[in-house]
């Protein structure tokens, strides 16, 4: 049955993004270095029949294998082996033939058993963003070779067995935005040269063998996750910007007292503290700072007394105060039944004695015996001071002293505290997960290799008797759409390629200036993810002296509107890898408009239906803000269209774009068509989604793929999702932001795969 053809798109400009796949013929050098690949890793999982004939660009993507064109060259090639099974080949060999692929951006080898050095000749991939060579047996140090990659934004290099230094050269890599090294055997102390990634947003290098002081990353301001544990970091806490979202410092040699505006981290989710020798009073405001849900630091040496009438955040899931010395009553609210939260409070010296406690004394002469020095003297003499006997009777006076007006202070703060009775929620297993999603919440990196324009014609000048020829004189059969001022025709060019052709009637006292600038700023909205102009033509009425004529002529899409492919038939309806890809072209093609230009385009007034897509399955929006030279806009300059682009914009202008990509993804995660008075309670039906379990989460998504979507990505989907629905147009992120997102569900999605 032939796809509905959708033609209301060429009343405005048009847009577009990239998808997934596009279908494209491969230069032949690389679909035979493909088929070496294949020979190679001979694996049943990975392919079966392909030879010289195979179309690489087309084969369905398995759990195996994922290969993504562009134009003629491979730019996308993720692998997943299995580790029980090494490889019989050379290493060095398989990575020349991969190098080989030198248009690659995304590159993931994942549990393939390559074991030995990482060969340095992946440094050739110039063009490569992302590289995931995790959960292989790499060892030897990591390759010097990958300094070359001035593009690469994220390095997984996870669950191998790299061992040396965290080399120095990693802290120019400009625009890396994820680096983890997690379970490897990595030592020595950390590279200074770190503090050079302002870009930088997840930092993973749990469980290796690594030591000495964290650098001072207090630069780092989109540092939003920090995972360290099973190291020997120490004896001080790192210095860190406020806008960390997981801090996981757990099982380090970390032996200092902690920062007091450590509550001033506002979206800290996750605190992980335990198992270290943390000295010094507990900051009680913690248990009630949002959006904290995670908080850790049992195994320490925390002092301080707790009161019954301390607050407590109602999203705090998960409390474990537990081998401290603490003194004084458990809170009210940690203290009430709730299956919504779990709460530790062991080996204290608490009053409550559900949980094994320890006599008042215990913390109280272990308290004496430990002095703690401010944090700047701290950072002038580390090594040496952690715990410091009490020697002299002056040292106990002065302890003794010090906790009585501790003690004093905090009581009379918190006797102050109103009693909060903790909301009912269910407790999300995997806290992690639900950390993860947060923690891309306000990420600011995109690759400005996207924003670059396709392989489009040139813009031009048309003439008339080529727009004739190619619309038959513009016959009625060629008419696809008319208003009161303008006319839509289809035609086709000598070339044989086909296009939407604009007809509209311009005033003649519009100046020469403000037409020239008018075609100026047409022919610079030309893109990879817009429905581009190719040209104009400028024709005199002859029997209208005043008026004239204005031909726009655009690309042609036939192939339907993203809603047929959403909600439309179930055949053709888009799986799951498919809809994120739909959803990154959507806000590829708004980041063009906002940041591509300047001054930005918006507000577009973007829905569903305006988002077409070419025979390529290529998304394309359409019914973007953009002035035209018609008749109804004459004495102002082109109208509001003038103000839009070129005069004062109101205050958050372009997050109307943001809520409308908002309702886009609404039905992209539903499967169905959602009006405007169901917006609120889907975004709400979201969000209560996202503190259920998966089973439950996927029983609200389109049947057709909650099935094969994996369980984090589609959480970061609902999450971006809901923030695009906020109220308050300063609360909703930036197009940044949600592509960052949108990207990173795609990536959560390959690595669900492998576990």
């Amino acid at each position: 049955m032939a796809k509905p053809v959708h033609y209301p798109c060429y009343l405005h400009l048009l847009f577009l993004i990239l998808s997934f796949h596009r279908s494209s013929q491969l230069q032949p050098f690389q679909s035979q270095s493909l088929l070496r690949i294949q020979q190679l890793l001979n694996y049943p999982s990975f392919s079966t029949s392909f030879d010289n004939t195979t179309d690489f660009c087309n084969i369905e993507p398995t759990p195996s294998l994922t290969l993504v064109c562009y134009e003629d060259n491979i730019t996308q090639l993720h692998i997943v082996g299995n580790t029980g099974v090494p490889p019989n080949f050379s290493t060095d060999y398989f990575f020349a033939t991969v190098a080989s692929l030198s248009s690659l951006k995304v590159l993931s080898l994942v549990s393939l058993g390559f074991s030995g050095p990482l060969p340095e000749s992946i440094g050739q991939l110039s063009s490569l963003e992302i590289l995931n060579a995790s959960s292989n047996y790499f060892s030897g140090s990591i390759p010097a070779s990958l300094s070359s990659l001035k593009s690469l934004q994220t390095l997984i290099l996870d669950h191998n067995k790299f061992s040396g230094e965290v080399p120095g050269w990693v802290g120019f890599l400009p625009v890396l935005a994820v680096l983890s090294l997690k379970n490897n055997s990595l030592s020595g102390y950390l590279p200074i040269s770190l503090t050079r990634l302002e870009s930088l947003r997840i930092f993973s290098l749990s469980k290796n063998h690594l030591s000495g002081q964290v650098p001072d990353l207090h630069n780092l301001t989109n540092l939003q996750v920090l995972e360290l544990e099973d190291n020997h970091f120490g004896p001080d806490f790192p210095g860190l910007h406020n806008k960390v979202v997981t801090l996981v410092l757990r099982n380090n040699s970390f032996h200092s007292g902690i920062p007091a505006d450590l509550v001033t981290y506002h979206q800290l989710q996750k605190l992980d503290l335990s198992f270290n020798g943390f000295v010094g009073p507990f900051l009680p405001s913690l248990l009630s700072s949002p959006p904290m849900n995670y908080l850790d630091i049992s195994h320490n040496k925390f002092t301080g007394m707790l009161f019954e009438n301390m607050s407590c955040h109602a999203e705090l899931a998960y409390v474990d105060l537990s081998s401290n010395l603490l003194t004084g009553e458990l809170p009210t609210c940690l203290n009430l039944s709730s299956e919504s939260r779990t709460v530790l409070y062991a080996r204290n010296c608490l009053s409550n004695k559900e949980q094994e406690q320890h006599p008042f004394n215990f913390c109280h002469n272990e308290a004496l015996a430990v002095k703690i020095l401010p944090r700047d003297d701290v950072k002038h003499q580390r090594h040496d001071k952690e715990v410091l006997a009490s020697s002299t009777m002056g040292a106990v006076v002065g302890g003794i002293a010090i906790v009585g007006l501790v003690f004093l202070f905090v009581k009379w703060v918190y006797s102050k505290d109103d009693v909060k009775k903790p909301q009912t929620r269910i407790l999300v297993k995997n806290l992690s997960s639900v950390n993860t999603v947060k923690l891309l919440s306000d990420a600011r990196h995109i690759s400005q290799t996207m924003k670059l324009g396709a392989s489009l014609p040139n813009y031009r000048t048309f003439s008339l008797e080529e727009l004739k020829e190619a619309t038959n004189n513009f016959d009625a059969s060629n008419l696809l759409s008319e208003d009161s001022n303008s006319q839509m025709y289809k035609g086709k060019l000598n070339d044989g390629s086909l296009v939407a052709i604009r007809s509209s009637k311009v005033r003649k006292k519009i100046s020469q200036r403000t037409f020239t600038h008018h075609i100026e700023l047409i022919s610079k909205l030309r893109h990879n993810h817009l429905i581009s102009a190719l040209g104009h033509c400028f024709d005199c009425c002859q029997d209208d002296s005043s008026t004239g004529r204005i031909f726009n002529i655009f690309e042609f899409v036939p192939n339907g509107t993203l809603r047929d492919y959403i909600s439309g038939i179930p055949e053709n309806k888009l799986k799951w890898p498919q809809r994120i890809g739909a959803a990154i072209g959507v806000a590829r093609g708004i980041q063009f408009l906002h940041t591509g230009i300047v001054p930005g385009v918006f507000p577009n007034n973007l829905k569903i239906t305006d988002v077409v897509l070419d025979h390529d399955l290529l998304v394309k929006l359409c019914s973007y803000n953009l002035p035209l030279l018609t008749e109804g806009s004459v004495g102002a300059a082109v109208s509001s269209g003038t103000k839009q682009i070129f005069g004062t914009r109101d205050r958050h202008e372009d997050k109307e774009d943001i809520y409308d990509l908002g309702v886009i993804l609404v039905e992209i995660i539903f499967g169905r068509p959602v009006v405007k008075n169901e917006v609120i309670v889907s975004k709400d039906l979201l969000k209560v989604s996202m503190t259920v379990d998966d089973v439950a989460r996927r029983n609200i998504v389109d049947p057709a793929i909650n099935k094969e979507c994996s369980d984090e990505s589609l959480k970061i989907m609902m999450e971006i999702c809901t923030r695009c629905l906020s109220k308050q147009p300063s609360d909703r992120p930036s197009v940044d932001d949600v592509l960052w997102n949108l990207q990173f569900a795609a990536q959560v999605r390959e690595s669900s795969r492998t576990s």
